[in-house]
This record gives C-alpha cells, structure tokens and sequence, in this order.
C-alpha cells in the first residue's frame, strides 16, 4: 500500500485542528518521514498559514482534481524540511468541486512517495468531511476538553465508525491543568469515559501556540513550547513508538492509565 493516510478531523470549529495538522507534519518530518499535508477545507484554507507557506501558492487542490496542474506543480516544499510538502484547498471554490473518489485517487498516488499523507479536514459533518475521510487509514479527532466540543466529537465518531474507518483516536487539545483541578474543565480521563476512544496525546495550553501560528513557524520547532513537546510526542506515537506522556498535575493517578488509554484498554 505505500505511505499512510492519516486525516485529521474535528466536530466543530476552533479547537486547534489546522495547528495540530500542521505540528504533526512537522513533527513527523523532523522524523525524518516523508510527508505532504493536503489542506481539504475548500474555501476556508488556513494550513498554508500556520505553515509559513501562503506566499508560494500557485496551484491548489482543484486545480489538480480538474487538471490545470500536476500533482507535483501544486505541491509546495516547506522552508525547513526537503520532505515536508503543502498542497493549499482553493480559496474561490465550493466543497463540491472535489468528490471522495478524487481524494482516494489523489492519496493512492502521493503513497507511492511519501511515508505519510497528513489530510486538514474541514471541521463539522458535510462534503469536505466525507472527502478527507474516504481515504484515511487512521483518523485522529482534535477536541478542547469541554462539553460542547466533546458532544460534536462524539457525532463524528459515529460518522467514522459507520464508514468502517474507526476507531479513531483522540488528541485532547487546550488542556488547562488549573483549571481541571478546579472543576472548570473536564480532565483527560473525563473525555475518554464519554468517548471510549485511546488517547494519543494529550497538548497543554500554551501561549506560544498563538504566536507560533501567527508567525508561520509551528511551535513543534520552538524547544521552549510544552505543547510543542506535547505535538512532537504525538507524532512519535503515529510511528509506532511508545512514548510516555508528559506529567501536567491534572490529577492524581491519571498519567499511569494513559498508556491503558492510548491502547484502548
């Protein structure tokens, strides 16, 4: 089969998913992994932001689907890493300009040469969900740890598993350990009771997260960012590795399940 296709997808809006996505390819880069991260939110493209890259578009996603360019025209090679690319959504464009079958066909062929494609899908249960889905081996669900991101989570673990592509497993974004302690936010161990999905990693609030995005370095280059170590550690779990997870104090005895929860057990 080639490379893995790995989409990384969210039930709402607003929850880090772009900034996970492109971590990830960072991370996975700085690996030493051959990677292109594919941004499937037709309309609303933000990943060539965070990735310091909207300078260098000049063909996007539909440009290839409808061939006004070669995959590799549209593929743009990131600053830092040789094997790090950007493929950029259309700005202009509607979600129904690119079908499922265009998004298997596309992966099918970037497999041959890469040891992961990453794909940013849109947040929410329309077209551009069903796109970046149709193709994935894995799917990693972005949620904050609070009720409302975790019940539109849920719904897109349904959808997952209806299309045979689950389970997926989760990345616990924004995590406030003060605030998890005061019962102001669910833990770690809350969000995995509702869903029942393993947890592959688990990103503290970080102030540089913010500027790190704004500036188009990812905070996974920043060796001061916990949350940078955090998306980094997430990326060695994609590989296979096993990775112990950072200690935030969130609260007693959370961190020795972890490992029973990254496993599903």
């Amino acid at each position: 089969m080639g490379g893995k296709v790995v989409t990384i997808s969210s039930g709402k809006g607003g929850v880090g998913k772009t900034t996970a996505t492109a971590n990830l390819g960072i991370s996975l880069a700085s690996l030493g992994k051959k990677v292109v991260v594919i941004d499937a939110d037709i309309g609303l493209r933000n990943l060539d932001v965070i990735m310091g890259l909207e300078n260098r578009i000049v063909y996007d996603l539909v440009d290839i689907v409808e061939g006004r360019s070669k995959l590799r025209q549209a593929m743009i090679k990131h600053k830092k890493f040789d094997d790090l690319f950007l493929i950029p959504a259309a700005q202009t464009r509607d979600k129904m300009a690119v079908s499922p079958e265009d998004m298997v066909k596309l992966t099918d062929e970037l497999r041959e040469d890469f040891d992961y494609v990453l794909i940013d899908s849109p947040a929410g249960i329309e077209r551009g969900f069903r796109n970046a889905l149709e193709p994935a081996d894995e799917v990693l669900i972005v949620t904050n740890p609070e009720v409302s991101a975790v019940r539109d989570a849920d719904r897109i673990i349904g959808l997952i598993e209806a299309a045979d592509k689950g389970p997926g497993k989760l990345i616990i974004n924004r995590l406030k350990s003060d605030m998890v302690k005061k019962g102001e936010m669910l833990s770690s161990e809350d969000v995995f009771d509702i869903l029942g999905l393993a947890i592959i990693g688990i990103i503290p609030e970080d102030e540089l997260v913010l500027s790190a995005s704004n500036s188009g370095v990812p905070v996974t280059l920043n060796m001061q960012s916990k949350a940078g170590m955090a998306f980094n550690n997430v990326a060695r779990r994609v590989i296979g590795e096993d990775v112990p997870f950072m200690n935030l104090d969130e609260n007693p005895g959370i961190f020795q399940r972890l490992v029973g929860l990254l496993n599903g057990r």
